[in-house]
């Protein structure tokens, strides 16, 4: 028999959180703080499926701040509107949490989440969206390509006959029955 650790017991909380909640939660780069799991890309200035909440493993005072950037390294230090929140009974749930930045093409922002406590913490939500102004599609490759057509519903039959037989020639309708002949 081995005496349980405080980083034991905060593990095994941890797993204990996560199970009771699958697809709903995930480990940050702090083990005293988990977040809501983010889709893997999305649209810019889109409101999120679920709102954004963090989860404090220890104790945080209610009313302490919190923050969350993003940024990668293109974009270091991404767009978001409603980025903070406050603390109540562990949990910071953001209203309407938006990336307004956009994570660059085939790129992902890694979220800084910033609590605010004495002495504050910070977690990291590495590879969390990938944030792209159409937002999630199907890629190219599965699209159905329509061949381009230059007559957009197809070929036209010509109404003026042969230019070369005068025999079939029919009037130019532009030309009308001007008094001159050209």
């Amino acid at each position: 028999y081995s005496a349980i650790t405080a980083d034991v017991l905060a593990e095994r909380t941890l797993d204990g959180l996560l199970s009771e909640h699958p697809g709903e939660l995930v480990r940050t780069g702090s083990p005293h703080l988990v977040c809501t799991v983010l889709p893997p890309h999305w649209r810019s200035n889109k409101t999120l499926p679920v709102a954004f909440k963090v989860v404090a493993l220890g104790d945080v005072l209610d009313g302490t701040l919190v923050t969350v950037r993003a940024g990668n390294d293109e974009n270091y230090c991404a767009e978001l509107r409603n980025c903070t929140a406050v603390m109540k009974n562990q949990v910071a749930k953001f209203n309407d949490l938006r990336f307004v930045g956009r994570s660059g093409r085939g790129k992902s922002f890694t979220l800084t989440i910033i609590v605010s406590s004495s002495p504050p913490q910070m977690a990291t939500y590495n590879k969390a969206i990938k944030v792209t102004v159409d937002g999630p599609r199907e890629p190219r490759s599965k699209t159905r390509h329509q061949p381009f057509h230059p007559f957009h519903f197809g070929p036209r039959p010509f109404h003026f006959g042969n230019p070369l037989d005068p025999g079939q020639r029919v009037p130019d309708p532009l030309v009308g029955s001007l008094p001159f002949k050209l």
